[in-house]
């Protein structure tokens, strides 16, 4: 009957020790995640945060969002009585069990906030990648979507994006268009620059500062190679390349400037 006693009494402090901490977990777990909503929203408020993309702003959010509550659950199972050290164990474990299982994903996502972050390149600019030409239209926390000039969508892991040379035609407002236009070794030098400077100048989208540059560039195999060097706003870029072409032709064939082509001359014996 004693021991029966004892053991009742044992069980009602445990329960009442117990409760009091549940309840008290529970109460720390309503306010934290009362807080963590607070906080991320004070985030995505802030000027600095309102500046930025709205997928930067949804990624911030959800890593401070996670990192949060992984220290509410931590917190809440501390107060209930779960050792600390086993927490450690089993957050570390879980945490290596999913970096091998995600370690291409991973890098994605690493890939993605150094592209969020630091902003080579925003959604709306034309970027060369190593393989792919096109306009940004997405940029997630895993890939990067970019539609090319010929219509075609193309979705690229954020860890090749990041870790390769991207060329941004878009970061400034003007380009410079770089042409090369063979004659024949007998044409006069002087009248070529001529007529390929008033070609330029004569475009109406070619930009006057900085001013058309032409020069003999080469003495190439059978003909004089010059280069010509236009600056124009990026939407006129391949209107002006286009223009410049037919139009240098026609008015070297005008003035019977020679466009040399490779012969091939076969002796019979």
């Amino acid at each position: 009957m004693e021991f029966l006693e004892t053991l009742l009494a044992s069980i009602g402090e445990f329960v009442a020790s117990f409760g009091f901490r549940l309840l008290g977990a529970i109460l720390v777990l309503v306010v934290g995640i009362f807080l963590i909503k607070w906080v991320c929203n004070l985030i995505v408020k802030s000027k600095g945060m309102q500046k930025s993309p709205k997928n930067a702003q949804t990624l911030v959010k959800n890593v401070v969002k996670i990192a949060l509550y992984i220290v509410l659950l931590f917190t809440v199972a501390m107060i209930i009585g779960v050792p600390a050290a086993s927490l450690v164990a089993v957050i570390g474990s879980a945490g290596l069990a999913i970096g091998l299982a995600l370690q291409g994903g991973l890098t994605n996502i690493a890939g993605g906030i150094i592209i969020l972050c630091f902003k080579p390149f925003e959604i709306g600019d034309f970027i060369e990648t190593s393989s792919h030409t096109g306009t940004v239209v997405d940029i997630g926390l895993l890939y990067t979507t970019i539609n090319t000039p010929d219509n075609k969508r193309v979705v690229i892991p954020n860890g090749t994006v990041s870790n390769a040379s991207v060329v941004d035609y878009s970061a400034y407002e003007t380009r410079r268009l770089d042409l090369e236009l063979s004659v024949a070794y007998d044409s006069d030098i002087d009248m070529v620059k001529e007529t390929l400077l008033s070609l330029a100048n004569a475009h109406e989208l070619v930009l006057k500062d900085p001013a058309p540059f032409v020069r003999l560039g080469t003495h190439g195999d059978s003909a004089l190679i010059f280069k010509l060097r236009v600056w124009v706003k990026n939407e006129d870029y391949w209107t002006v390349n286009f223009d410049l072409l037919e139009a240098s032709k026609k008015v070297f064939d005008k003035r019977g400037i020679e466009i040399p082509f490779p012969q091939l001359d076969v002796h019979q014996k």
